[in-house]
């Protein structure tokens, strides 16, 4: 198993007591949906192109995206503590079914961006996960424009034509092609 052949699911916070039970924090919307794993694959920091299969034999939902998790194997707080920070990873033929028009970020890489009064903008090149939000990097008249995916500017995929529709902000594109044209006058 490839990192190409996976999602990132999460990492491992830390050992949990003292059996060889890990907390794990979930990058997912419902990490309940994951509480049936049969096997996850982890990358270490020391080695985080490198994927080892292990067998899990509980995953106990917790606050949040966080989870106890207990992989076969693992039975004492001393190997615990050697995966703390490890990244978990899923094949992609694990990933959740979505509702039409919804769309991981990975399947619309090269889409065409399509603006509801603009028309077509330039292709997605990159979705990048900052603190506050999700944004999509795509490249406009040579410049790379970022815009927040949040369901008001981000409408839908279209996958048989290989198209994200957007409604992107008034002056947004304006900003990226004249950065020194809109320098708030209050700032010093």
């Amino acid at each position: 198993m490839t990192l190409d052949e996976c999602f990132e699911l999460g990492f491992i916070v830390k050992p949990h007591a003292l059996k060889g039970q890990m907390t794990a924090q979930l990058d997912v919307d419902n990490a309940a949906t994951y509480d049936k794993l049969k096997t996850v694959y982890l990358a270490l920091a020391t080695a985080p192109t490198k994927l080892t299969a292990y067998q899990v034999e509980r995953v106990n939902p917790q606050v949040g995206q966080r989870v106890l998790l207990k992989l076969r194997g693992i039975e004492r707080i001393e190997e615990a503590e050697p995966l703390r920070g490890a990244k978990l990873w899923l094949p992609l033929s694990e990933l959740p079914e979505l509702q039409e028009h919804q769309f991981y970020f990975h399947d619309v890489i090269g889409f065409q961006v399509i603006d509801e009064k603009e028309g077509a903008l330039g292709v997605v090149e990159n979705f990048y996960e900052l603190p506050q939000q999700d944004v999509l990097a795509m490249r406009y008249k040579g410049q790379e424009v970022l815009l927040p995916v949040v369901d008001e500017l981000v409408s839908h995929a279209d996958m048989e034509a290989k198209q994200l529709f957007v409604n992107m902000p008034e002056g947004l594109l304006d900003i990226y092609l004249n950065p020194g044209a809109h320098k708030n006058p209050n700032a010093d």
